[in-house]
């Protein structure tokens, strides 16, 4: 069993003001000049992470991208690494 937090990058179209930073619970924000901006969390597990996107779902927010941070989790099993690697896009 994996008790280790897991770290994502959840990049969202706008800019969120810093305010969010502390309600979403992330250890960094970066806007970037293609108008999108960049949340950075530490996750203890899905459930963590689902609440996460529900309040991002609530303020209206459009996700673009999620993905882990660091080495890649192993696949489900009984699915492909081109499985895994298709879900992160």
């Amino acid at each position: 069993m994996n008790t280790a937090p897991t770290t994502y990058a959840i990049r969202v179209d706008g800019h969120l003001d810093d305010h969010w930073s502390t309600s979403l619970d992330a250890l960094d924000m970066t806007r970037h000049d293609d108008g999108t901006t960049t949340i950075t969390i530490s996750v203890a597990d899905q459930a963590q992470l689902h609440g996460v996107l529900a309040r991002l779902r609530d303020i209206g927010t459009v996700l673009t991208e999620l993905h882990t941070t660091g080495a890649s989790p192993d696949p489900p099993i009984g699915r492909s690494s081109a499985w895994r690697d298709g879900c992160a896009r």
